[in-house]
């Protein structure tokens, strides 16, 4: 028997978005707490019963019975090529520790939130706007996702849809979310960079709402290209970034899985 079986949890769901995306649902050990926006290790054993293992946002709310992952398929990536074939049933190993950045205690109080994120960077802010607290502490909150194609916007879209369609969760929103997705190599709606949308005040203009406010407050989840840049669009506002002891105008993640 493994030492890791303590650690073993069984996949509930999975669903596959694209060629190269899913998610998937496990259950949740009843001792697991986090914060929405965390993280968590993941994984799977290899063939010599040696642990893979990566950092994975939780999709769920903290307050949610199951966990739920959103996953990219790396092409010859160590965990990401095993864990595509994952089917109800299978057994998936977490670790019992969350922690991360993108949490509201890492952010002083403001007014409006803007959650910016490219890719698989929407999987934090898939549980944030599902917190209710996410609500208390915000009069509004603009969650954009930007992609390379149409398809891979699929899964926001449907996150979005069910907040505005739960029982629940919509009587917090009460009109406070507003969405905006774009793409960078396919005709959409909306096109281009959330940098390029963001310095040009396309994305305020299409979305009818005020440039950068100085009590406005950011998360941003992506490349960690894009991370820079946004990071120096706050730097530019003179916003400074927070942590969970020391909270600032905007937090950034820096976990990335392969």
């Amino acid at each position: 028997m493994s030492k890791f079986s303590k650690n073993f949890q069984k996949v509930t769901q999975v669903k596959h978005w694209t060629e190269n995306l899913f998610s998937f649902r496990i259950t949740r050990p009843k001792s697991f707490k986090f914060r929405s926006g965390e993280f968590v290790m993941i994984g799977l054993l290899d063939h010599d019963d040696k642990p893979i293992l990566r950092a994975y946002s939780i999709c769920s709310p903290s307050w949610s019975d199951e966990l739920e992952f959103y996953s990219i398929i790396v092409k010859d990536g160590p965990l990401t090529s095993k864990l595509k074939n994952i089917k109800i049933g299978d057994e998936i190993i977490i670790m019992p520790k969350s922690t991360g950045t993108l949490v509201l205690d890492a952010l002083k109080p403001g007014k409006r939130l803007f959650l910016l994120s490219s890719g698989t960077g929407f999987a934090p802010f898939a549980a944030l706007i599902r917190e209710p607290e996410t609500y208390e502490k915000f009069e509004s909150i603009i969650i954009t996702h930007t992609c390379r194609m149409v398809a891979e916007l699929s899964y926001s879209k449907s996150i979005i849809q069910e907040c505005m369609n739960d029982e629940l969760i919509k009587e917090f929103i009460n009109y406070k979310l507003l969405s905006y997705h774009s793409t960078t190599r396919e005709d959409y709606i909306f096109n281009g960079r959330i940098t390029k949308l963001i310095s040009s005040g396309k994305l305020f203009s299409d979305l009818k709402i005020n440039s950068i406010l100085s009590n406005d407050r950011f998360m941003f989840c992506g490349s960690m290209g894009l991370n820079n840049d946004l990071k120096k669009i706050m730097m530019e506002h003179n916003f400074r970034e927070g942590a969970n002891n020391n909270p600032g105008e905007f937090v950034l993640e820096k976990a990335f899985v392969d």
